[in-house]
């Protein structure tokens, strides 16, 4: 499709009140590769990564357009996409290697791509698929949890994007206890409406744990992973398993040596940064998720709205997901 489109570009990492960190421009149609659709976007959510991304940006002639999660139409398809169709209303997280979705028009491969929930709104589903991801992937891939899986659960940051999702998916789909770290009323109000058993403040994180699992942890989520090596191995149970979504420099691990727990790392981005062969079941996991939610046994976790898909709208999302404060998940809406 040839033509141009408006985009929220930027040209280098500055700081997010500087009105040039990201800018309205007119730029070409993206291209299609042979198994891509073509979307229209409708909405997209602004995370962490997206934040960390932008900010780490070096000097570029080209204009760079970034963003992750979206929710669209499909507009135009590739010569060899067989899975959706012009029309569809879809919902995705992207390729970090690619152009991002802060675009009227987005190109991605069809197979991190799934149909959105019927019973959301584009805002809704947007607010859902980079966190989904990251929370089925540690959930299901790293820790193989089941339906008739049991022990201890506990998800850091729960009342942040990627902790909502992995207390609802734990509560619906696995026999898990789910404990929650959270500190304000606000926060600890929000995770136990998702549905954890058990609510730790996480600047008494120990003894908050034994409190609420006195025979220790089976799981961990790691959001925040900096300083918290020595508290994991005292509240880890052996041969616990231990899934991290930060890098932070100098991490050592040998606390966890006697214990013998397991260390995951999980970055949502790997199977379209690296084409796996299985690659697909982003798609997959994106479908059963979208089952689940028009089946009312997960909901979204947008909490925050801005109807305004302008560089504007999208300085004042990034601006709110630095604060560390947010509750759920921001939209940007067009």
């Amino acid at each position: 499709m040839a033509g141009t489109m408006r985009a929220v570009v930027s040209y280098e990492g500055r700081p997010i009140d500087d009105r040039d960190s990201l800018r309205d421009e007119e730029i070409p149609i993206p291209g299609l590769r042979p198994r891509d659709v073509l979307v229209r976007v409708q909405a997209v959510s602004v995370n962490p990564v997206d934040v960390k991304v932008r900010a780490g940006l070096t000097r570029s002639p080209e204009p760079r357009v970034l963003g992750f999660d979206a929710a669209g139409v499909v507009e135009a398809v590739g010569p060899e996409v067989g899975t959706l169709a012009v029309g569809d209303e879809v919902w995705y997280a992207g390729d970090i290697t690619r152009p991002g979705a802060n675009a009227e028009m987005h190109a991605v491969d069809e197979r991190i791509v799934a149909r959105k929930p019927r019973s959301l709104t584009f805002a809704e589903a947007a607010a859902m698929p980079l966190t989904t991801i990251t929370a089925w992937e540690t959930l299901f891939d790293h820790f193989r949890l089941t339906t008739e899986s049991t022990g201890a659960l506990l998800v850091l940051g729960g009342a942040g994007g990627v902790g909502s999702m992995t207390i609802q998916l734990a509560k619906r789909l696995t026999g898990v206890t789910v404990l929650a770290s959270a500190s304000r009323p606000e926060s600890t109000a929000w995770v136990r409406t998702l549905g954890a058993d058990h609510v730790v403040d996480h600047r008494e994180l120990a003894a908050g744990t034994r409190a609420s699992a006195p025979g220790g942890i089976d799981f961990l989520l790691s959001p925040h992973t900096r300083g918290n090596i020595e508290v994991y191995a005292e509240i880890m149970r052996p041969f616990g398993h231990i899934t991290a979504i930060d890098e932070p420099e100098g991490l050592e691990l040998l606390p966890l040596k006697s214990k013998s727990v397991t260390w995951h790392w999980e970055f949502m981005f790997t199977r379209p940064l690296h084409q796996t062969p299985d690659m697909i079941e982003q798609k997959r996991l994106l479908e059963r998720a979208a089952a689940l939610v028009d089946d009312a046994r997960i909901r979204t976790t947008l909490t925050t709205t801005i109807d305004d898909f302008s560089a504007a709208g999208i300085r004042e999302a990034h601006r709110l997901v630095e604060s560390g404060r947010m509750i759920g998940k921001l939209v940007v809406t067009r």
